[in-house]
């Protein structure tokens, strides 16, 4: 999930520090989840997905090599 969040984060053209401000998730956060390394909590994702303007179910169903 992390690697099709950065994904869309890098084809919206955002940073990390934009998609956070926009989101309201931390930058911080924004790494942790994009490298694996710790959860997203359920309503984050929503947010996460809104700031994108995309379907959170598209962070789900994204293939990453």
């Amino acid at each position: 999930m992390g690697a099709a969040i950065r994904l869309a984060r890098v084809e919206a053209g955002l940073t990390q520090e934009a998609l956070a401000i926009e989101s309201g998730v931390t930058r911080n956060m924004l790494i942790y989840v994009e490298h694996g390394t710790r959860p997203l909590a359920y309503d984050r994702l929503f947010d996460i997905a809104a700031a994108l303007g995309v379907d959170p179910a598209s962070f789900f169903s994204a293939t990453t090599h």
